[in-house]
């Protein structure tokens, strides 16, 4: 246990290996990383271990990767050769994978251990800018493949304990995910209109009005056009629920992204003080 208490996070994770990534698309997530390396400098050295819940993996049910030296997942497509050789070197943690499954049990909530998992690009893609000496102990959480927004804030609920424990809780996914609307201009509208309805929900609404939001996210404007499939907004869930009654922030918003599209990201919770 230690005596703070962890913010937790939401961060849309941006495209592909691109930390590994040189040359003009590269540019495209110099704020993104630059709000990572912020993130780690407001953090200062509290984080024990990381538990990501990536919008990259999804199971019946959830899954813990337990594996104490995880491998890679290149779940890509269209990229250079070498990408596809990189390697995040974190270690895994096979007793915090444990311990996430006990309490989540405790919760009812049923989980599955996974020792051979890697780190897919929602997990490493982030973990690269903020820590890259790749020595924090890493452990990936699945979705639950309904996707269902209300029980995935109930998995965040139940994590909640650990951000006493000095584990830093990140949901990884997009606040936008529309794969082929970005590839045009078809997605500058429905981004802009459903990252303004994430500002109102995640930052200015109460707690229980959040909850109420969230759960009923298809209602907000353009919804289905910025997330035809939800699996990068439900993360999302879990971060806020794991601090459901604490104050959200901006900690990363681009109205440019890829030449005209809105992405943010967002901390759940006061950041610790030095």
């Amino acid at each position: 246990m230690t005596d703070v208490r962890l913010p937790t996070y939401f961060i849309s994770h941006g495209g592909g290996p691109w930390p590994y990534m040189t040359g003009e698309f590269r540019r495209n997530f110099d704020r993104l990383e630059q709000s990572l390396v912020e993130m780690r400098a407001e953090l200062h050295d509290l984080p024990k271990a990381v538990l990501v819940v990536s919008g990259h993996w999804e199971e019946q049910g959830f899954a813990i990767s337990s594996g104490a030296r995880p491998g890679m997942v290149y779940d890509y497509y269209g990229f250079p050769e070498y990408l596809y050789r990189i390697s995040y070197g974190a270690p895994g943690s096979p007793e915090l994978a444990r311990h996430v499954q006990d309490v989540l049990r405790t919760a009812d909530i049923a989980t599955k251990l996974d020792p051979t998992r890697g780190f897919d690009h929602g997990t490493f893609s982030i973990m690269k800018p903020l820590y890259p000496g790749e020595d924090i102990p890493l452990v990936q959480l699945s979705l639950d493949a309904g996707l269902d927004p209300a029980l995935h804030l109930a998995l965040g609920r139940a994590l909640a304990p650990l951000r006493d424990e000095g584990v830093l809780i990140i949901g990884s996914g997009l606040s936008y995910h529309n794969l082929g609307a970005m590839r045009g201009t078809g997605g500058y509208e429905p981004s802009r209109q459903f990252d303004a309805w994430l500002q109102q929900t995640l930052i200015h609404a109460s707690p229980k009005e959040r909850a109420e939001r969230l759960i009923q996210w298809e209602q907000a404007p353009l919804a289905r056009a910025a997330h035809p499939r939800e699996d990068h907004l439900i993360p999302l869930m879990v971060a806020v629920g794991a601090a459901e009654n604490e104050p959200g922030a901006v900690t990363y918003h681009q109205t440019d992204f890829a030449g005209g599209l809105t992405a943010s990201s967002f901390r759940f919770g006061n950041p610790p003080t030095a």
